[in-house]
């Protein structure tokens, strides 16, 4: 019988965090009899043995705050020196039965390997505001984030056609555009950019003229950070690399901005949103969605249905295996992007 868990967020914060860790508290205590113990700053609490129980007191109040209150990192205990092993020994020490991971592809491609490797007993619950596991239509985070990009689009509507400019807006989406494609649909932009469709700055140049040659006098594209243009098309600078050795992106709408202007003649701006987006306070959806993965998470903990995935179909829960909602990102399929694109222009 489970009768202790913990619960950590890893990776990057994003609205509705807070509902996933209210509803699992909440569900073990008053479902399940539980005693839920909350590890700090993702994996490296549990590796530095930084936890607190956690009590209905403790979680009043945070249903609408954005972030985690647990706090986060991006810390891979696989990865680090001995980190299984001294993962294990803190959850033998604290009697932890075995834990819930709020995370992304990063946080949950290690509780994979944990779980399918090491035995450690994991549950995952999905969240990125890149909306990009597969097993889930949704991830916590995704639809704010959605939101936050959708007014910004429709708040360079009035500049852009006021001033008669081409405006830019660069959104997240490292490997998908998700964020993209929906808030570019939803706030009719002219043209979209995304890392699943590499992109050819002479098409982009030719339509963004074209729409101008037919009266129009203005245009907003909107840019995945993570977009590429397509082989021999143009030449992008190199990033820099993080920590973990991964590219730092952000920045190539104010690349793009520059070449755009100097071949249409039309003057051109550039916005990036960056953390704006993974900010504040959740909405409606991502606090409802929170408030189920992180209950669905307590009972399948309960039932000792390790090394799975809660996912979501519609509004059906759907224990997915981490294996499987890890081996690949969830990318934008043709036909999504297709729809976006009859609206180009």
């Amino acid at each position: 019988m489970v009768r202790q868990i913990g619960v950590l967020t890893g990776g990057g914060d994003c609205p509705g965090l807070n509902a996933a860790i209210r509803a699992i508290v909440r569900r073990g205590i008053n479902e399940h009899n539980m005693r839920v113990f909350g590890f700090h700053n993702g994996w490296q609490g549990v590796l530095e043995g930084q936890s607190a129980l956690m009590t209905l007191d403790s979680t009043r109040g945070i249903l609408h705050r954005g972030g985690t209150v647990l706090g986060t990192s991006r810390t891979d205990p696989v990865k680090a020196e001995g980190g299984v092993d001294r993962l294990r020994e803190v959850l033998e020490i604290y009697e932890i039965d075995g834990l819930i991971v709020i995370g992304g592809e990063g946080t949950l491609s290690a509780s994979t390997t944990l779980s399918e490797e090491y035995g450690i007993p994991v549950v995952g619950i999905p969240k990125t505001i890149d909306n990009d596991l597969e097993g889930t239509s949704f991830t916590i985070g995704f639809s704010t984030a959605l939101d936050i990009a959708t007014e910004a689009v429709d708040r360079l509507h009035s500049t852009a056609e006021s001033h008669n400019r081409v405006m830019l807006l660069e959104v997240m989406g490292r490997h998908a555009g998700w964020i993209a494609v929906y808030a570019g649909m939803a706030g009719g932009a002219d043209a979209i950019l995304i890392p699943e469709r590499p992109f050819d700055i002479n098409e982009v140049v030719r339509h963004l003229k074209r729409r101008h040659g037919t009266g129009r006098t203005f245009s907003i594209v909107v840019v995945a950070e993570g977009a590429v243009p397509a082989k021999g098309t143009l030449e992008l600078p190199d990033h820099e690399r993080d920590e973990y050795g991964r590219p730092r992106l952000g920045g190539l709408a104010s690349h793009l901005g520059p070449i755009i202007e100097e071949r249409t003649g039309f003057p051109t701006r550039v916005t990036i949103l960056g953390h704006v987006q993974r900010g504040g306070t959740p909405n409606a959806f991502d606090r409802v969605l929170g408030t189920t993965m992180g209950s669905a998470a307590v009972d399948m903990a309960a039932k000792g249905d390790w090394g799975m995935m809660v996912g979501m179909r519609g509004t059906s829960v759907r224990p997915v295996p981490l294996g499987k909602a890890t081996a690949e990102r969830k990318q934008v399929p043709s036909s999504v992007y297709d729809v976006a694109r009859t609206f180009f222009g």
